[in-house]
């Protein structure tokens, strides 16, 4: 599975690092990053967690 945000849309609530620290982390304006280009199987569900719970949409996932 791949994890993707969308930059222009993040505004920094960070659910998604709060729920997820295993896939996701801050940057330096508290903005999320993905902390892998390929999320491992066991860690799935955690990105599919962080991706709904983001109220912006800014995080998307895909099968490799």
């Amino acid at each position: 599975m791949k994890v993707r945000v969308d930059p222009e849309k993040c505004v920094g609530h960070g659910r998604c690092y709060e729920l997820a620290p295993e896939v996701f982390g801050e940057d330096e304006r508290g903005h999320c990053r993905v902390l892998w280009e390929i999320v491992p199987p066991q860690l799935e569900e955690k990105a599919r967690l962080g991706e709904a719970n983001c109220p912006e949409d800014a995080i998307s996932t895909s099968e490799v």
